[in-house]
């Protein structure tokens, strides 16, 4: 456990600086009918995965500690900005491990959280954009991770591969709900939501399919050594997944 945490910070204190980027929907961005609109998607999946982590993490001292491990790992990777060639930033998710050990649900509130803290300490993001930004990261990044990884094991993937992918396209999946976020809200005055959605998409490709193959390695490296420091743990979680 030491070893995975000592890793992270190693990340965080190499990519990150001070400089703020709105590396999220930043504040104000959105229109007003949209911010709601995009709480009110994301409201029902919090109540959700709070009723989850109730039921069936609470009781559980080593799925807690566990459930903390995987937030900060999404606060961590989530909160490094590196430069795009757009002038912007692109950042890493965090979204596979956590989806991978505990599913979707429960991750949609500590993603929240994330998001809530980021938005509140570090200017990424902001509050009127939280629902929109909890959206496409704390849902769809993670039932997409966890879908596919749920089916390439099924499929007979090797362990670390299907990791790698359902962190990976996790990674992806946000930024293309993203980007289905704001052509939703800035449609292209000629070509409509189709041609807005392939320009935003194209914008974040360029330096998100690169971060996206890093998160996923990252993500192989990190469950490994967490398995090893708390292999009870997490050995338990993944079966109770019937992912293993």
């Amino acid at each position: 456990m030491r070893t995975a945490i000592l890793i992270i910070a190693l990340i965080l204190l190499f990519f990150y600086h001070a400089e703020a980027y709105a590396m999220h929907i930043m504040e104000g961005f959105l229109p007003l009918f949209w911010c709601l609109f995009w709480y009110a998607a994301y409201i029902p999946f919090l109540l959700l995965g709070l009723s989850h982590i109730r039921k069936k993490i609470m009781s559980d001292a080593s799925g807690k500690v566990v459930l903390g491990f995987a937030g900060a790992f999404a606060f961590v990777l989530s909160a490094l900005k590196l430069p795009s060639v757009t002038g912007s930033c692109s950042h890493p998710t965090g979204v596979g491990l956590g989806a991978i050990l505990f599913g979707p649900l429960p991750m949609a509130v500590i993603g929240g959280i994330v998001l809530l803290f980021q938005a509140l300490l570090l200017a990424h993001g902001g509050l009127s954009t939280l629902g929109a930004n909890s959206f496409s990261m704390a849902v769809a990044g993670h039932f997409i991770s966890y879908w596919v990884y749920r089916a390439a094991r099924r499929a007979g993937v090797s362990r670390n591969v299907s990791v790698f992918l359902g962190a990976a396209l996790g990674d992806l999946a946000t930024y293309a709900v993203t980007s289905l976020q704001l052509a939703l809200a800035f449609p292209d005055k000629i070509g409509g939501f189709f041609l807005s959605f392939l320009k935003f998409a194209g914008i974040f490709a360029v330096t998100q399919v690169p971060l996206a193959i890093a998160e996923g390695i990252i993500t192989v490296i990190v469950l490994d050594l967490l398995e090893q420091r708390a292999k009870g743990a997490v050995e338990t979680l993944i079966e109770e997944e019937g992912l293993r």
